[in-house]
Parts: structure tokens; C-alpha cells; sequence
């Protein structure tokens, strides 16, 4: 897990070429004036999607993780607070076709995005996103897609 504000995202060139596509399309797009939906960027290598969220207690909601694909999340307007394990049990099995696995344990990190800040979080790694912020219960975001195979 990657967290760090937009105007470093650069640093992390280098990390995977797929990311650096994302980093370098981010570098020269406006995410905010895109529709909710998805947007390819490279096929199904890069892609993100848009959407309005209600946000959820942090209690009440399970780890998700990816095997496949990288997020990247920004938050256009509001906040969200996202929690990150190291490791979790799983909550049934994964599926694999959606790429993406619900799995139960304790915190290990936690933040707060919004402000021009991102969260990276690497296949394998339990996170919870979209959970309520202090003052917050509702938000558009992005989630970039980053193929990492």
C-alpha cells in the first residue's frame, strides 16, 4: 500500500509499466470531468472507473482484495476513510472472473483521503475503501484499475 498526495504520484514511476501509463495519462487528463463509468486508458491493462458512492461505517464492512489489478483511488469530492490489513481470513471464495475477494480481520493502517491525496493498493492486500470520514457520507471518486501480472 502506497499512500502519498497527487503532485507526488510521479515518484513512483518505475514501480510497474502499467503504472507508469497510469501515472503519465492521470499527468494529462481531468478525472473529475469524466461520466461515472468506466474509461479505458490501455484495454483491460489500465482502466478506471468513476462513480457516486454512499459511504459505510468502517465496522461494518469487509477487506477486499485483487489478485490481479492494482487501485488506485482518488476522491473528486468529499473524503473517505480506507483501512488496510496485512492479512485477513477469507469470507468465501474469491471471483477470480470479477477479480476481486472479501476477507475479515483486524486494521492494521487507516487514513483519510480527499485533498489531493491517493491510496495504492497492491494485489494481495486487504482494503477497505468507501467508509465514512468525518464529515462525510457521500462522494464521487475514481478507482484506476492497474493490471500488475
Amino acid at each position: 500500500m502506497i499512500t502519498d498526495t497527487l503532485q507526488n504520484l510521479g515518484r513512483y514511476r518505475g514501480i510497474h509499466p502499467n503504472l507508469d501509463t497510469a501515472i503519465r495519462w492521470l499527468a494529462t487528463h481531468d478525472v473529475a470531468a469524466l461520466p461515472n463509468g468506466r474509461t479505458d486508458v490501455d484495454g483491460d491493462r489500465v482502466f478506471l472507473n468513476v462513480m457516486d458512492a454512499d459511504l459505510r461505517p468502517a465496522g461494518d464492512a469487509a477487506f477486499e482484495v485483487h489478485r490481479r489489478y492494482a487501485d488506485l483511488q482518488l476522491d473528486l469530492t468529499g473524503g473517505e476513510r480506507w483501512g488496510w490489513a496485512d492479512s485477513a481470513a477469507p469470507q468465501g471464495a474469491p471471483d477470480a472472473q470479477k477479480d476481486i475477494g472479501f476477507l475479515t480481520g483486524p486494521e492494521q493502517a487507516a487514513g483519510v483521503l480527499g485533498g489531493g491525496r491517493f491510496v495504492l493498493f497492491l494485489p494481495g492486500e486487504p482494503h477497505k475503501p468507501s467508509c465514512l470520514a468525518p464529515g462525510c457520507t457521500h462522494l464521487r471518486k475514481a478507482v484506476v484499475k492497474i493490471e500488475m501480472r
